[in-house]
């Protein structure tokens, strides 16, 4: 049938499993029908819509039959693009996770490591989230959307950050007009709220006094704007703090921070296991010092971060923690100047936890290198095995993946993966 005509037809369907970007998918005609918010065992009938590369989308008009399903922890879900995957129970949930994983490294030709089972954390734990803003509306964009779903609850974030929601409302009737959008950026650290407000313009007295006034009301530890690539503060009535490894780092405004202590905590913990006994380390795309600080308890660290920012809280932290000499810290694109063969042979192990688009330059080094252990952090299970496989290529074994459900109901998976020269 032509693909004019089969558009809007309406066809009965079993949900098979769940893709990698979170929705089920059933079998018509030996193509995917790819259905957003259903699960394995499903029977329904949908309608389709389009064709994409891998098949078609749908849109389910009646659900039959249910199959691996309990009700979503929130009202919002189905319409709120925030959550892929409340509606699954617990097997189903942890079979989808860990299928993407499979499949990613499958595709490389990296089948037959050791994969754990899905370590999963808790809800309601994220400390940092990006908030869409218009005005009088506060919530996160539709799925596959930018319109914004006015959210009135949040089984993800924690309650701290929910409780500005109601504020940032009232605020958002001062920073817009009406046909006016931005974002909020909050963080939450030791000491209070880090919070950046993206705006369509700089800021006139009136809505700079709004903002400080904000600041005030709702006790933030920091108040910072962004118009375009200018950012600027508006209030900081505490330093935003976080502690690693025992040492206290100072956050630069709207820092990267692992989305929970509890995501740290665990990553943290898989890394120092993977590297072991290793006296010499590398951290690349070493952010705050995450890894480093919990690293140089009994390695020498040289931690490599491309954001000046970043790498400067790190400096100053190590410091203040009298780990000059244990911990250094440099500035570098590792996309454009990589540590190469030379530069690596001074170390036992490498840690490295690139941006979602992988590390593809840094692992061509690293492939050329003698460097007997690496250990990979990833929130992408394709990028980690497109770069696994380039160091495979290289004399590399991928020796164990430990998965962690970082980013709960959400189509994204952490990782931390070690890998050993043959």
């Amino acid at each position: 049938m032509p693909a004019a005509e089969a558009s809007g037809e309406a066809v009965t369907l079993t949900v098979e499993r769940v893709g990698q970007r979170g929705d089920g998918i059933a079998r018509w005609r030996g193509e995917s029908v790819f259905l957003p918010f259903t699960a394995p065992g499903d029977q329904l009938r949908a309608r389709l819509l389009r064709r994409r590369s891998e098949g078609w989308t749908a849109a389910l008009d009646e659900l039959l039959v249910p199959g691996a399903r309990v009700q979503p922890a929130c009202r919002h879900f189905g319409q709120c693009g925030g959550c892929a995957l409340q509606h699954l129970d617990s097997d189903a949930y942890a079979a989808a996770k860990l299928s993407w994983l499979d499949a990613a490294l499958a595709h490389q030709g990296l089948s037959g490591s050791t994969i754990h089972p899905l370590r999963r954390l808790e809800p309601g734990t994220r400390r940092r989230a990006r908030l869409q803003l218009t005005r009088g509306r506060v919530g996160f964009h539709a799925r596959q959307s930018h319109r914004l779903i006015d959210v009135s609850e949040c089984a993800i974030i924690a309650p701290p950050l929910f409780a500005l929601l109601a504020p940032l409302r009232r605020l958002s009737l001062m920073l817009f007009e009406r046909a006016e959008s931005g974002a909020a950026n909050a963080a939450l650290s030791e000491t209070g709220i880090d919070l950046v407000i993206e705006l369509p313009r700089v800021p006139d007295l009136r809505r700079l006094e709004a903002l400080a006034a904000f600041a005030e009301a709702e006790d933030l530890a920091q108040l910072s704007w962004r118009c375009g690539d200018e950012l600027a503060p508006v209030a900081r009535r505490r330093q935003p703090r976080v502690t690693l490894a025992g040492v206290t780092v100072d956050l630069p405004p709207d820092v990267f921070l692992q989305p929970s202590l509890e995501a740290e905590a665990a990553l943290s913990e898989a890394v120092q296991a993977m590297v072991g006994e290793a006296r010499r380390v590398a951290d690349l795309y070493a952010g705050i010092g995450t890894f480093t600080f919990a690293l140089a308890g009994k390695a020498a660290v040289q931690a490599i971060e491309g954001s000046e920012a970043s790498v400067a809280a790190l400096a100053r932290a190590a410091a203040r923690a009298g780990l000059a000499g244990r911990v250094s810290a440099e500035r570098r694109d590792l996309a454009v100047r990589p540590l190469d063969a030379e530069e690596l042979a001074q170390f036992d192990a490498v840690v490295f936890d690139p941006p979602y688009a992988g590390a593809r330059e840094q692992s061509v080094a690293l492939a050329a290198s003698a460097v007997p252990r690496l250990v990979a952090v990833s929130c992408n299970p394709a990028s980690f095995a497109r770069d696994a496989r380039l160091l495979a290529d290289g004399g590399y074994r991928l020796v164990e993946v430990r998965p962690f459900d970082a980013f709960i109901w959400s189509a994204n998976l952490e990782l931390v993966a070690l890998l050993e020269r043959r």
